[in-house]
Order: structure tokens, then C-alpha cells, then sequence
């Protein structure tokens, strides 16, 4: 651990065991190193990491890794958890990052009749589930977002919803199917935040401000769920965000509820950047002491805060596990069936595993693009895809226009082709590129144009 010892606090991984036994294929998440002389932290930065970490792993019932980065573990003592927290916010950061580091999150489905506070909470299946990478050799952090209908062959199980693996065998058969499944990624650490913890939070923070693109109505009885909102931009509440989260009953299911995630994630860390939250920080912590199990020691969690000070916001990608479902009579159940050239794309390119023969450098002139108007002028759609096609884009469509006004053009890496996402951007001469999978699930990256295609419309040779 380069200098600090790794806390000898109990296990989850192996009851039998009073601390985990870390092999060489699951060394310590995270290795860390004294900083000789601690600078000040940087409060805004400070939080705006907290928020990118909370905010991934809070949504659709997790609360996550960020508050398990400032939460006491069971077996420190609270003054000893006060004494870390307080050497955290007063003499800077003493930890540092040294490697690349895999942390697999999982947000658990209430358990009926779990005591509050047990660690029964915990043994539900994922409702959701997201690998996060943090990389100081670029200062970067990678969010893939995996569907809980992904078909994934599970140890003792068989072949079955990867959701399953954590009610089956704990955290670390979660662990290892998560791993088989994307080409033996390793995962150092993992993180488990139950699903009462998401309402809390939001209330904690005085609402989100999200855009809801569509009326959402349903009713779970067992899992005490309904969901009424209605649509445009609005704050929601505790209760109206998790609806917002969880709501699965239109023509995409589960997917839409994976970009709703990463709709979320952006609204909390936008949230948590306001200095308004750092009076709240010590309810926070109270908070995350109910709901969160996470094998990450204290000295690690403060080490991937300060990783955060380094961050911009543009440092930060999510992407979504490309596939397709399943066809109606293809499967017994339904799924997320894989799309393992675009998982091999995925992990080579934001977790850097070694790159595969599977054909990844396809021409860019094939990606499947979709154009969405999300300008003033209704003829933008069709303008935009003609324009494209002048430029040897060949595979372009138009999609139903997006009804929440953009400024700026927004180029959305859907399926996590990044590296295609800027050729096009540098082509095109403006729009941001956007590292999530909130657009046309069917295209490699969605063009979502905003009012400044006009300007650069004008500049075109007529």
C-alpha cells in the first residue's frame, strides 16, 4: 500500500475470515502514498468530485461510492472516523492514487422484511449495477452503466440476468461475473448502497432540477412503488426522483432507465457543486452510515477524493454497455444481449484492456448517426443530416425531434466510440461532445442541434 498499511477491519467478501485475502488478481484497490506536504483542499473541486462519484452510484437506488468516500466503515469508531474526516477537510489530502483503479458499484433492491440496519439489506438483487474507473495516468474517471437484463452466465447459476449475481453469491460472485463478462476486467473494490438511502439524499439536498422528456405512470405494489410525473423540466423531490429513476414501462424498459441514470448523475453533481451543500455534510455521512458495505478502507476512500481536486468535468465519461434486447420469442425471459465487438470497443478505450481482433477500426463514415432537432428551426433536422452526408457521413437518420431547447449542439457518444465522436466534432467545427449514452439507443452517437447550427449554416457555400 506504498506506505499505508490496509485497515484490518472485517470482511464482507469472507465471513470465515477476519480480513480479506487479497490475491495478485484482486491486489488493494487502492494504492496510496503520504503526500509529504498536503496543500489546502480545493472546496469546489472537492465537491465536484464527491458529486461525480455520489451521483453515479446514487442513482436508480444507490447512493454510492462518493459517500462511502467520507462515510465511517463498520469496525472504525466514530472517534476515529472523526479524527479521519476531520484530517481530511483541515490538513488536506495525504493520500494519493497511484494506479488505475476498477470499483464496481451496485445499487440493492429493498429486501421485505430485512431489519433495518442488517446486513440483510444487502442480499437483494442489483438494481443497479456500474463499473467505475478512476485513472490518475490521465486524471480521468470512465462510468460504464450496465443494464440489469444483461445475459451473463453466473458460477453455480447458470445463464441468467447478471442482477442476479449479487443475491446468489454476495459482492464477490458479483465481482467475478461482472469480470468474466467484460474480457477479465479486474475489480479491486466494490461498493453496495441500499435503495432507502436514495430518497434520503435527495431530500438532504433540496432537490434535483431534471428534465422528465415523457408522462410516467405506474404502479409496483410490491415493491411499494408509483410513479406519476409529468413531463418538462421540473425539481423533484426524494420520492419523485426515484420515480424518475425507476421507471422502466415504455418502449425501451430498462435502457431508458439507464439513461434516465446518467440524466441524474449530471443533475447531482451539478447539485453537490454548490457551497450551499457543505453544511450538510456531516447529516451526509450520518446518512451513508445506514445504507452503505463497501470493502474500500478509510485511507482509500480519502485517497480517491483527492484524486477528484485534479478533475474537470470534462474528465468524467459515462457509457453504456452496448447491445440489443432480445427478440420476443428468442429467450425465455427477456435481456440485454451484448454487442461484444462494442463491449471490446468499450473496455479498450475507456478501461484500456488490451485491444481485441474483432475489427474495432471500422471506417468512420459507417457510423449510424442520429439527428435530433432540438432547435427553433423545424427544418434544422433535415438540413443537418443533408449536410452531414456532404461530409461522407453515409449513415444518417432523422429521429423525433427533442423537445427541451438546446443552445449549443450536443454530439452524444451513445455507444461509447469517443475517438469518432471528436473526428466528427472536428469536422463539423462546433458542438460539445457529451460522454454518455442519454441519446438514440439504436445509433453509434446522436446529434442533438441546437441554435448554433444556424450561425454555422450561414457560413456554408450556398
Amino acid at each position: 500500500m506504498n506506505g499505508v498499511k490496509e485497515s484490518k477491519r472485517p470482511s464482507t467478501l469472507d465471513p470465515s475470515s477476519a480480513t480479506e485475502k487479497l490475491t495478485a488478481q484482486s491486489r488493494p484497490a487502492v494504492p496510496i502514498s503520504p503526500v509529504t506536504s498536503p496543500k489546502q483542499p480545493a472546496i469546489a473541486r472537492s465537491l465536484f468530485w464527491i458529486a461525480g462519484f455520489l451521483g453515479a452510484a446514487t442513482i436508480s437506488a444507490t447512493l454510492g461510492t462518493t459517500l462511502a468516500l467520507i462515510a465511517p466503515l463498520p469496525g472504525v469508531a466514530p472517534d476515529q472516523g472523526r479524527r479521519l474526516l476531520g484530517d481530511f477537510w483541515s490538513s488536506g489530502f495525504r493520500y494519493k492514487v497511484s494506479r488505475p483503479v476498477n470499483v464496481l458499484v451496485m445499487g440493492i433492491d429493498r429486501v421485505l422484511d430485512a431489519p433495518a440496519g442488517s446486513s440483510e439489506i444487502f442480499s437483494g438483487r442489483s438494481d443497479t449495477m456500474l463499473l467505475l474507473r478512476v485513472d490518475p495516468t490521465d486524471d480521468s474517471v470512465s462510468l460504464l452503466s450496465i443494464p440489469r437484463d444483461t445475459q451473463v452466465e453466473i458460477l453455480g447459476v447458470g445463464v441468467t440476468k447478471i442482477n442476479q449475481a449479487n443475491a446468489s453469491g454476495g459482492p464477490l460472485l458479483a465481482r467475478e461475473t461482472v469480470s468474466q463478462a467484460l474480457n477479465g476486467v479486474q475489480i479491486d473494490r466494490y461498493v453496495r448502497v441500499s435503495t432507502d438511502a436514495f430518497r434520503e439524499l435527495v431530500d438532504l439536498l433540496g432537490g434535483v432540477e431534471v428534465y422528465v422528456p415523457e408522462a410516467m405512470q405506474y404502479t409496483d405494489n410490491t415493491q411499494k412503488l408509483k410513479i406519476d410525473l409529468k413531463p418538462g423540466w421540473q425539481t423533484l423531490d426524494g420520492e419523485k426522483a426515484e420515480q424518475f429513476a425507476r421507471f422502466r414501462h415504455n418502449s425501451i424498459g430498462d435502457i431508458g432507465r439507464v439513461q434516465r441514470q446518467q440524466a441524474l448523475i449530471k443533475a447531482l453533481r451539478s447539485k453537490l457543486t454548490s457551497p450551499m451543500v457543505l453544511p450538510r455534510i456531516p447529516r451526509l455521512v450520518s446518512l451513508m452510515q445506514k445504507y452503505i458495505d463497501t470493502n474500500l478502507t478509510m485511507e482509500e476512500m480519502l485517497a480517491l477524493v483527492n484524486f477528484g481536486q485534479k478533475l474537470d468535468k470534462d474528465d468524467f465519461k459515462m457509457v453504456l454497455l452496448p447491445g440489443r434486447f432480445s427478440a420476443p420469442n428468442e429467450f425465455r425471459a427477456s435481456y440485454w444481449i451484448m454487442d461484444t465487438q462494442g463491449r471490446d470497443r468499450v473496455m479498450q478505450e475507456y478501461f484500456k484492456s488490451a485491444a481485441t481482433e474483432t475489427g474495432l477500426e471500422a471506417p468512420l463514415a459507417n457510423l449510424k448517426i442520429a439527428v435530433q432537432n432540438a432547435s427553433g428551426d423545424p427544418k434544422a433536422g433535415t438540413q443537418f443530416a443533408q449536410y452531414l452526408e456532404t461530409l461522407g457521413y453515409t449513415n444518417v437518420y432523422q429521429a423525433q425531434n427533442w423537445q427541451d431547447p438546446q443552445q449549443k449542439t450536443q454530439i452524444i457518444v451513445q455507444r461509447g466510440d469517443l475517438q469518432g465522436a471528436k473526428v466528427l466534432q472536428s469536422a463539423l467545427g462546433f458542438g460539445n461532445v457529451e460522454a454518455n449514452s442519454t441519446g438514440e439507443l439504436d445509433s453509434d452517437l446522436t446529434i442533438r442541434i441546437g441554435d448554433d447550427w444556424q450561425a454555422q449554416r450561414s457560413k456554408l457555400p450556398q
